[in-house]
């Protein structure tokens, strides 16, 4: 194991300085917060991962969640995650006082959570999706329900799911067909199975309760029949009594990853006695789902972006203690009697550590972004404010998931590669984050479902408003660093990347206009990695501008090197990664269509 999983100045950096965190601050409902309580909360929250998280992250994945009669067992640490955590407030941070919350930031909450998805991305899982199943009942359900429910969630005593996937369906939720039928007291009897459901069941909850999607008897087909469901695994009676609700885990599935954090296979209603509760309205389950997806792919990307981040020091550390090889001398050889050089002097390895720099700080800072457009998009009292953060949230959330997702596992890859053998031995922990990062780009959705949403919805926004608005935050911030002489040179790059895009746009928009829509979305996830780039981009000038407006200032409680580092990841990214673009452009221009089926053609 590695000595270090994260940089506690870094993380702080980009909240307070580069997404200037006071200004979130200033909303009326986080009046009782300043900079101060923030930082200490986060250094808590450092304190709480440096003990009861980090320590147990290769033990968890050497003893895996596992099912063994008719249940989940699970690492103990869970229970340290949920009461300990929970106790905390780690569950309740972002929620109102009234619901027992902190009423922090989600800027703030995501800066916390990042530390303990470094620290051990098995745990933080069962905490949040927990906060997730409780803000459904909060926002949508009734206030019985709310009252019932959340208040053991958010303390830790009780878990929670998202139930969506079957066995038949996949991410195809128009084929949902567990059923819902009506009873004569109000309530429904739930039966049906979902799979791939996380931190679905284990030994350190008295309850699960699950958020569940379903189809009432008479519905109409597809989405617009689904219905949302509070089913626990013990229902509640009158007197405070648990009661077994006919809530059974059939199985878990064992992963190449993330092995503490469980997977289930739950099956409802096999005795035909098992009561769901309505959330909201009848047919409109999907509707209240997708108004938290965008934390919920918030939380994936931060997720994949702390898991690279542990990868990144650990190589780090081991650049730095492995002695091998000798430098080049000016005539091109080496001088087998010189003390063998620290594999980090190598340019190759030095530009492995920045690659994986560069990916982890620039998502880091973009789902801190993301975060803040959440903050200011709910908090806000103006109308219009409301709606351009909103719109801005949009446009960024399918590369906020899926960037750290993709180019997550290139880093941590390359991460492997400095390590050389040993990265390929179960003895170094390069090898585990490598496997535990893989599932992020399949949940909540595939790269392929987001890239088609960037494409296919994003980009269309409002007939390109939002594309537009984007389009204009960018240009802000080119304009800010267009000002220092050092910054020029990439804001003028990043500047000549958004007429490409452009160009690209109008080359693929007359598909969509004539209805061809399988050819304007064949190479969505092309545009993806296209896009991604530039909005990363855009995030490294932000951070750029930042930095240099520290390194201004006589007071900076920083060292120079700190500074520094940022501004060589920055010159890396835009040196090495962002010039990709160029081929990507060149697919994406080409007229072939030869990934499209047609009957002359086929894969053998």
């Amino acid at each position: 194991m590695a000595s270090k999983y994260i940089d506690l100045s870094t993380v702080k950096f980009f909240m307070n300085n580069v997404q200037e965190l006071e200004t979130v601050l200033e909303k009326e409902r986080f009046v009782d917060h300043d900079l101060e309580s923030v930082n200490l909360y986060v250094d808590s929250v450092k304190q709480f991962a440096d003990r009861e998280l980090f320590p147990y992250f290769k033990e968890m994945d050497e003893n895996p969640a596992h099912y063994k009669d008719g249940s989940i067992h699970v690492h103990q640490q869970v229970e340290k995650m949920m009461k300990e955590g929970g106790s905390m407030g780690l569950i309740a941070a972002p929620f109102n006082y009234e619901d027992g919350g902190l009423q922090l930031p989600l800027l703030a909450h995501t800066a916390a959570n990042y530390i303990l998805d470094a620290a051990n991305n098995h745990l933080p899982g069962y905490s949040g999706l927990t906060s997730g199943a409780a803000e459904l009942i909060v926002e949508f359900a009734s206030k019985d329900l709310k009252e019932k429910y959340t208040p053991k969630m958010l303390t830790g005593e009780w878990g929670g799911t998202m139930c969506l996937t079957e066995p038949q369906a996949g991410s195809s939720l128009s084929d949902i067909v567990t059923k819902a039928t009506p009873t004569d007291d109000g309530q429904y009897k739930i039966s049906g199975q979902k799979i791939f459901i996380s931190g679905g069941d284990h030994q350190y909850a008295d309850n699960i309760v699950h958020l569940l999607l379903a189809r009432i008897e008479g519905a109409p087909a597809g989405t617009k029949g689904i219905s949302l469901f509070v089913v626990p695994k013990m229902r509640l009676k009158e007197d405070g009594e648990l009661l077994f609700n006919d809530v059974t885990t059939v199985a878990d599935f064992q992963k190449m990853g993330q092995k503490g954090y469980c997977t289930t296979h739950l099956s409802f209603g096999d005795k035909d006695d098992c009561q769901g509760y309505l959330v909201g309205e009848e047919n409109n389950g999907l509707n209240y789902m997708f108004l938290m997806m965008n934390g919920a792919r918030i939380a994936v990307g931060r997720g994949a972006s702390a898991i690279a981040c542990g990868a990144y020091y650990a190589s780090l550390e081991y650049a730095n203690e492995r002695p091998q090889g000798r430098k080049l001398s000016s005539d091109g050889t080496k001088n087998l009697k010189d003390k063998q050089s620290l594999i980090i002097e190598h340019p190759d390895v030095r530009r492995m550590l920045l690659l994986q720099k560069s990916m982890v700080e620039g998502s880091m800072n973009l789902i801190f972004k993301a975060a803040k457009y959440y903050d200011l998009q709910h908090n806000s009292a103006d109308d219009k404010e409301k709606n351009k953060y909103h719109t801005l949230l949009e446009m960024i959330i399918p590369v906020v998931k899926t960037y750290p997702s993709e180019a997550g596992i290139y880093s941590i890859n390359n991460g492997l590669q400095v390590l050389g053998g040993y990265g390929f031995c179960s003895d170094f922990i390069l090898q585990q984050y490598y496997r535990d990062i893989r599932i992020s780009s399949i949940y909540e959705g595939t790269t392929g479902i987001q890239s088609q949403d960037l494409l296919g919805r994003k980009m269309m926004l409002n007939n390109g408003e939002g594309a537009k608005l984007l389009l204009e935050e960018i240009k802000k911030t080119i304009e800010k660093a267009d000002q220092d002489d050092e910054l020029k040179e990439w804001a003028s790059s990043l500047n000549n990347q958004l007429d490409q895009s452009q160009k690209i746009l109008f080359h693929l928009m007359p598909f969509a206009i004539k209805g061809d829509y399988e050819r304007f979305l064949a190479d969505a996830s092309i545009f993806m990695e296209f896009f991604s780039l530039i909005i990363v981009g855009w995030s490294w000038l932000e951070i750029g501008v930042a930095t240099k407006h520290a390194l201004s200032i006589s007071n900076s409680t920083l060292d120079s090197k700190f500074y520094q580092g940022k501004l060589d990841a920055l010159e890396y990214f835009y040196v090495y990664e962002l010039p990709k673009t160029k081929g990507l452009a060149e697919i994406l221009l080409h007229p072939s269509s030869v990934t499209i089926k047609k009957k002359d053609k086929v894969i053998n």
